[in-house]
């Protein structure tokens, strides 16, 4: 199993790095990217962090850490910066928090992050049909999130990302120890999407594509 998408203390998480991968590797999790959320106000301070622990962890644990961050709220015009900012202090997969129809997220803000240089695009909402577009062919990634309120567009988000040939990954977007998915929660929500019952293995293909692509390693399922 793969999660692209989690949070610990350093943001609004509940644990401290060390215990949100322990718990994974308890449930034999392959990779986990550690995203907490950021802005200009703490980006140093997050991500340096993060690039510590993992690089401790690493030596130690079965489950590959990757650093990461995810910017969240920012003005659609400070994306494309601060994700070049983002990659400059180490985050090696950066995600943009984006326009789900449960957070006051500014409009553009889906627009702003796909034409930047960043990985993920998380739980996007009612995305217009010409960004699902500029996403397959900018080779971004869609999320599919397991996360309450952000899943409500995951159907519309699956049909899109089929009809136009763009990427999808599954992720927890976890901020408790509840929010982890095992195999079992996660098939489910793969399958809730209606792409079918391989839609599971076809988005953790496409996480570790994007592993391999970002950092040059090759991750098993």
């Amino acid at each position: 199993m793969i999660d692209l998408h989690t949070h610990s203390l350093f943001s609004d998480g509940d644990l401290l790095p060390s215990e949100l991968v322990r718990r994974l590797e308890d449930i034999d999790y392959s990779c986990v990217a550690i995203t907490d959320h950021f802005d200009s106000s703490n980006l140093d301070f997050v991500i340096t962090r993060l690039v510590k622990v993992a690089r401790d962890l690493n030596q130690k644990q079965s489950v590959k850490v990757i650093p990461g961050a995810e910017i969240t709220h920012v003005h659609p015009e400070l994306i494309g910066p601060l994700v070049g900012q983002a990659r400059e202090l180490g985050a090696e997969i950066v995600i943009v928090h984006g326009e789900t129809i449960v957070e006051p997220v500014a409009k553009g803000t889906n627009r702003a992050a796909i034409l930047s240089d960043f990985n993920i695009l998380a739980h996007p909402g009612l995305i217009t049909v010409e960004d699902i577009k500029m996403v397959a062919e900018r080779g971004v990634y869609l999320e599919i999130s397991a996360r309450l309120g952000h899943c409500l567009t995951n159907g519309y988000i699956a049909r899109l990302a089929k009809e136009f040939g763009a990427k999808l990954v599954l992720n927890s977007d976890a901020h408790s120890p509840h929010d982890l998915m095992n195999r079992q929660f996660a098939q489910m929500v793969a399958h809730g999407t209606g792409l079918g019952e391989n839609a599971l293995e076809e988005m953790l293909g496409n996480s570790r594509d994007l592993i391999s692509k970002c950092i040059g390693i090759s991750i098993p399922l």
